[in-house]
């Protein structure tokens, strides 16, 4: 196609700019990509210039994680997605039919020989997949064709089954690379596909990244009901109020109260924004629930020398993750593991012990451990139960040393260590002295009262970040707030919903509806109703490449 009008400039010697001429060959070659694929097709094959990656609309990837498994899934999409099929794909259906034709004829004819026939939607079928160009037999795998828009990107997908060695898939990957049209696809740009198409919204993309990045049982069941869709439905009920609010409103501004508009119009929006404004308040004063438990609860184990800290993070990680010693002040520095406590996901972060030192590698050590306690959403006190509890007129008492006292808080869980120690005549007083909630003792030596403490720590947090369970096992006060930038809407729009509500009437009742429409964006920004291109890249290049 350009070649014949390449020559026709010639035969006719017209004479254009070169920039003129040069605009009008990508204007035609982009038509020919959208609207004629397959003379697009021939032409790449007779050597037109390569099309630019916006030309490519057509994307494949790897959607299972790469390296050696039983099944890789390679998935496609894009307008040529049925071009791919017709090129790679030969399926033993087709081999059947092609051999009822050719009864009498031969019917050993070979599969790559075989003519490509038209996919069945929504049906695995086993194929061959073969080379463009050569029709070398790749491997026998199990395709999908998804036919848009009943699929994940809303286009249509077509879904490879392969073996997993990474000889197949490289071989498979390249074979895609052939096909006319068709190119790699960026970190998550199935996903912005989706989202593109209307499948998902910006809350739900972020659910899905949240459940594949999921380590934990609560992180699970969390992602899941936001990518399920309950986060979207709230968040667009509480827009759909706001612009309702906005209605009443911008009805009084065009028509004024009289004959067309009842009296208490104004009163009736500023009681539905009052409403509107309290129940956002609500939502944000949720001490940061969701966006914790979706990174993980940050616990700092602290407390002075030698009194079991390292052993208790050797115990929780079942593995010698820190150096134990009887010499003080082993640990100098801050060592964090991420664990799965209870269902829960918890960064749990070693400290060096608190005291008085000389040394001024462990006195950094010991600076950095107070900033972390400090910082921490959790902390966990351990002491030697021998030495924090003492003996008064009126029964044992707990006593906690004066320089770690500051950092005591209410976010502060007790484990008293080296139980063993004691002998049973003065171990049960003192355990019945003991508080009763959040304060256990245990053994680390010989794990004696360990299971009473991981189960009693992991029910602790939960009550702390409200997250309760019901009979079936399902999250009975799930926060919406899962990210950042919930929040920072949420405030935008309370902040214009005050603002709202100190609008004096009517003289500036123009100005309080502005304030009810930069409310309603605000909420929708989150699920991203109105333009949000500039939050669009930070969360789908988060993604990995075939998802």
């Amino acid at each position: 196609m350009l070649r014949a009008i390449s020559i026709s400039f010639r035969c006719k010697k017209l004479s254009f700019p070169n920039a003129y001429l040069s605009r009008t060959i990508l204007a035609l070659r982009h038509i020919s990509v959208t609207s004629c694929p397959a003379l697009t097709m021939k032409a790449l094959e007779h050597g037109t210039p390569p099309l630019s990656d916006a030309q490519r609309r057509t994307i494949y990837a790897l959607s299972t994680p790469p390296g050696k498994s039983g099944v890789a899934v390679i998935r496609v999409s894009g307008p040529e997605t049925l071009g791919v099929w017709q090129r790679i794909v030969r399926t033993t259906r087709a081999a059947r039919i092609s051999q009822d034709k050719g009864k009498g004829k031969d019917v050993n004819r070979s599969v790559t020989k075989t003519p490509s026939i038209l996919p069945q939607p929504w049906k695995m079928e086993r194929c061959h997949i073969i080379d463009p160009h050569t029709s070398e037999i790749l491997d026998d795998a199990l395709a999908v064709f998804f036919r848009g828009p009943r699929s994940f990107t809303t286009e249509d997908v077509l879904e490879l089954h392969v073996h997993g060695g990474r000889a197949v898939v490289g071989a498979v990957l390249t074979a895609l690379a052939r096909v006319p049209g068709c190119r790699p696809a960026s970190p998550g740009e199935f996903t912005r596909r989706a989202y593109e198409g209307g499948r998902l919204d910006l809350t739900q993309v972020e659910g899905l990244r949240d459940l594949v990045d999921a380590d934990t049982e609560s992180q699970r069941r969390a992602a899941l009901r936001v990518a399920g869709g309950e986060a979207r439905s709230q968040f667009h009920a509480l827009r759909e109020d706001i612009i309702g609010c906005l209605a009443l409103i911008e009805a009084l501004i065009d028509f004024g109260e009289g004959e067309d508009i009842e009296e208490g119009v104004f009163d009736q929006a500023r009681q539905q924004a009052q409403r509107l404004r309290d129940r956002i308040q609500s939502i944000l004063s949720d001490n940061r629930r969701g966006e914790i438990m979706r990174t993980g609860i940050r616990l700092v184990i602290f407390g002075p020398p030698n009194v079991g800290k390292s052993s208790l993070l050797n115990f929780l990680a079942q593995r010698e993750a820190a150096i134990v010693t009887h010499v003080p002040g082993t640990t100098r520095d801050i060592l964090e593991l991420s664990l799965d406590i209870g269902g829960l996901p918890i960064l749990v972060a070693d400290t060096a012990g608190l005291r008085e030192s000389p040394d001024e590698v462990e006195q950094i050590g010991i600076e950095r451990a107070r900033k972390a306690v400090q910082a921490a959403d959790a902390s966990l006190l351990v002491l030697s139960l021998s030495d924090a509890v003492s003996a008064t007129p009126s029964g044992p008492r707990l006593h906690i040393p004066a320089e770690i006292a500051p950092l005591v808080t209410p976010n502060t869980f007790i484990l008293l260590n080296k139980m063993d120690l004691l002998p049973t005549s003065v171990l049960m007083p003192t355990l019945t002295a003991l508080p009763q909630h959040g304060c256990w003792a245990v053994s680390l030596a010989s794990q004696t009262g360990t299971g009473e403490f991981v189960a009693g720590l992991a029910t602790e947090l939960q009550d702390r970040y409200n997250l309760i369970q019901d009979a079936e096992g399902e999250d009975t006060n799930v926060p919406l707030i899962t990210h950042a930038r919930h929040r920072v809407h949420l405030e935008s729009a309370l902040e214009f919903l005050d603002a709202f509500l100190d609008t004096p009437a009517p003289e500036d009742i123009v100005l309080g509806a502005e304030e009810l429409r930069y409310a309603a964006q605000a909420v929708g920004k989150i699920s991203g109703l109105v333009d949000v291109e500039d939050v669009l890249d930070a969360i789908f290049n988060q993604f990995c490449i075939g998802k």
